[in-house]
């Protein structure tokens, strides 16, 4: 493979599932660890990666900035964001979890309907805070300096005391068999605690994430009770996840 073609691999993985490990992609593609890290080293001075500790994250995913220029499959994320808006209703108490689409579904909320949205996300609070009908909760703990979300023991005990109506979430991975994956353990662990503090999961993912796979599990796919894709829930992509009992949008 090309340097041209390898690092375009590289790119390509790390808009999908916001980050990767050197590790991992070094495996993939079958090349030693240091000409990877050389390769995301290059990446990151050309402005299309964020070089981090052990990896790189996409640039959207890493942005300190609400107005972000730079989401993958942004068209997608948007369409999925719109189906998520017709299962709110007035007064209804729902968590938004972090991630770019997350963020699209919190930009698009309308400012006449009243919601109660706690979040664990600095980008997801700070575009919530533009609604004037929304009250927003920040769940707090220590902060990822990668995702901008609290993660943590903190974290973790204020989801155990809450119960939300709705959690809007993402995921890395997700796959019908194997589940929601992650490979951080500590956003897992707190995915787990949204999970249990909702009376419904909603799952946020675009297509090209299905049946995909990494080390950690935040949950089986039963645990999820709609999932919503860009794609129209009749596509033949979606068949695996139509045997169990989760409702497709």
């Amino acid at each position: 493979m090309l340097k041209e073609e390898r690092q375009q691999t590289i790119l390509n993985v790390v808009e999908l599932h916001n980050r990767i490990l050197i590790t991992d992609i070094a495996e993939t593609l079958d090349v030693s660890i240091d000409t990877i890290r050389r390769d995301i080293k290059e990446l990151d001075a050309d402005h299309k990666l964020k070089k981090v500790h052990g990896g790189a994250i996409s640039l959207g995913f890493t942005t300190n900035s609400v107005k972000n220029n730079n989401i993958y499959k942004l068209e997608q994320k948007t369409t999925i964001a719109e189906k998520a808006l017709t299962l709110l209703k007035d007064g209804s108490v729902i968590f938004v979890d972090g991630g770019t689409t997350c963020n699209e579904l919190a930009r698009l909320i309308p400012n006449d309907i009243e919601l109660t949205c706690f979040t664990h996300s600095i980008p997801v609070a700070m575009e919530l805070l533009t609604k004037s009908n929304v009250t927003v909760i920040l769940i707090g703990g220590q902060v990822s300096k990668e995702s901008q979300i609290s993660i943590g023991a903190n974290a973790i005990h204020n989801l155990s005391e809450i119960k939300v109506d709705y959690s809007f979430i993402g995921t890395g991975y997700v796959d019908s068999y194997y589940g929601l994956t992650e490979f951080d353990w500590d956003i897992v662990q707190v995915k787990k605690a949204i999970i249990k503090c909702s009376k419904k999961t909603v799952l946020l993912s675009i297509s090209e994430k299905l049946n995909s796979q990494h080390r950690y599990k935040s949950c089986d796919i039963n645990a999820i009770n709609t999932m919503i894709t860009e794609l129209n829930p009749e596509n033949e992509l979606l068949n695996s996840f139509r045997n169990h009992d989760i409702r497709i949008l």
